[in-house]
């Protein structure tokens, strides 16, 4: 069975309708925090997209009030799986996500439903289009959680702010709004929660094109 197609899979819910794959992020009660299970099942899904022919755009958004509050280190303390006690795999699970995102042939699309933190921020610059609610906001506290940038931000950040703002959102956690981010090129469009239908309606739109086509604008870039 296709990990997009298991029913059992309650912290991710997969859909496919109109040539659109949508990933949602499905742990509100945790503010959508990704767990390493989730990581390993988010690249199996991305990785069966691909090999999937009917898909040309996939989605990722959340369920609830937030997009995400980025990795759940918690989880770590509770995993049954001995792979998550030992940091090189864990650490190799993020690297195979974030190289999935960088590698990914197809139009990859983040819709941001609410604030994003840490990875759930860094790894935006890896997708092709980023949507966002006029409540969300981008916040990379790093350095008062004691760890360090992550998700290529050190190369992406000072490309798309500025040596400058780069920094005040890497080392001292500024919280950008959703219009802000805009103004940096960080995201694309900023709409109402109310009418975040709006980006459906266009994206299934953009399946009319081509796969061809759509393929041919990311190779040249």
């Amino acid at each position: 069975m296709l990990i997009m197609d298991n029913k059992n899979l309650s912290d991710i819910l997969c859909s496919v309708d109109n040539g659109i794959l949508n990933i949602r992020l499905n742990r509100p009660k945790n503010k959508n925090a990704i767990t390493i299970s989730m990581y390993k099942d988010l690249i199996k899904i991305l990785h069966e997209s691909i090999q999937n022919s009917t898909i040309y755009i996939v989605i990722l958004t959340g369920n609830g009030s937030f997009f995400s509050s980025g990795n759940d280190f918690k989880s770590l303390l509770t995993s049954q799986d001995e792979d998550d006690f030992d940091i090189k795999s864990v650490i190799n699970v993020f690297k195979e996500f974030i190289e999935m995102l960088i590698r990914y042939p197809k139009l990859l699309i983040a819709v941001v439903n609410g604030p994003a933190i840490g990875i759930a921020v860094t790894m935006l610059p890896l997708f092709d289009i980023v949507y966002a609610v006029d409540s969300a906001y981008f916040e990379t506290p790093f350095t008062r959680l004691g760890l360090s940038a992550e998700g290529c931000s050190t190369y992406t950040f000072p490309n798309i702010f500025g040596k400058s703002k780069a920094s005040e959102m890497l080392y001292l956690g500024y919280k950008m709004s959703a219009f802000e981010a805009k103004h940096y090129g960080f995201i694309n469009e900023v709409y109402k929660y109310q009418n975040l239908d709006e980006v459906w309606t266009y994206l299934k739109k953009l399946t009319k094109l081509s796969l061809e086509l759509t393929d041919g604008i990311r190779t040249f870039y």
